[in-house]
């Protein structure tokens, strides 16, 4: 039995971002995501002591939600241009230091994660997810535990770990009934309506009595408050709709995740030319020839 970390890479990316302070190279060049990435990286290997680390970027696009909602995620801003320039590299020394870096045009990753997280927990592996997104908590299962990160506005709080007891805590479902609460009181990061004055508390007491998002079709005369009751009823169809957007997908392409080795002398070229002096040393240590 191995123990997998798969990581989320943009959540870490923009939290690597938003978290640490300006930095920038000699010429001017910022680097202060690149910084917090790769300190970000070697503290889950410190703390997790993982088997296998490997990281998912999203790729551009979503085609299935976009086939079904063209405004999904069309509220989002762009990338901040400080941090655009820094990703190139931030996925080059992912590849340097063994990680990957598993992206596909038009395919999020988190249903990668979710597909390779099933796939490991079927064939008996221990997985980590980490990633503060709320979609990955469908994942959670006895042998696959979310890990998320410190919030950046909070960051006190630390690392904390959502098992299946924790989900259930957290959003008061269980892990295999988020996809059904996020339909029900919507997602607004990735721009998908919920029903209209359903909040978490009212979702997941119907879950709880009903079991699943068409179990609370079926009983939408019986809903309380009864002024849920008739909007339920009409607005079945584009909550059958959100069901498909909030639910990973699983039948994409499997990847060989132990295919990917340090390249110490590539890490060492990015890191002096990044002009990374601390992290040039660690790295030196870290990766033995």
């Amino acid at each position: 039995m191995s123990k997998w970390l798969l990581i989320d890479g943009y959540n870490l990316t923009f939290r690597s971002f938003y978290g640490m302070p300006d930095l920038i190279r000699s010429d001017g060049f910022p680097t202060n995501a690149i910084h917090g990435w790769v300190r970000t990286l070697w503290r889950l290997l410190d703390d997790e002591s993982p088997d296998h680390m490997v990281v998912f970027f999203d790729c551009g696009g979503d085609e299935r939600r976009e086939a079904l909602q063209p405004e999904y995620k069309a509220n989002r801003e762009a990338c901040p241009d400080q941090l655009s320039l820094q990703i190139p590299f931030i996925k080059e020394l992912t590849l340097a230091m063994g990680y990957g870096g598993i992206e596909k045009k038009g395919v999020e990753a988190d249903d990668l994660i979710g597909m390779n997280a099933r796939e490991l927990a079927e064939s008996g592996e221990v997985v980590l997810i980490v990633s503060a997104d709320k979609d990955l908590a469908q994942c959670v299962t006895d042998s696959v535990t979310q890990l998320l990160p410190p919030p950046t506005a909070n960051p006190k709080l630390g690392w904390r770990r959502l098992d299946v007891e924790g989900v259930k805590i957290k959003f008061g479902v269980r892990p295999d009934q988020i996809p059904d609460y996020l339909a029900l009181i919507g997602d607004t990061s990735d721009n998908i309506a919920g029903l209209h004055g359903v909040g978490p508390k009212t979702a997941a007491k119907w879950l709880n009595s009903y079991g699943n998002l068409e179990r609370v079709i079926e009983n939408c005369g019986k809903l309380k408050p009864q002024r849920f009751q008739s909007q339920v009823y009409e607005k079945a169809d584009d909550l059958r709709c959100n069901l498909q957007m909030t639910t990973l997908q699983y039948d994409h392409k499997s990847y060989n995740l132990s295919k990917f080795k340090p390249d110490r002398e590539k890490l060492l070229t990015l890191l002096i030319e990044l002009e990374m002096k601390t992290a040039h040393r660690d790295a030196s240590e870290r990766y033995i020839k």
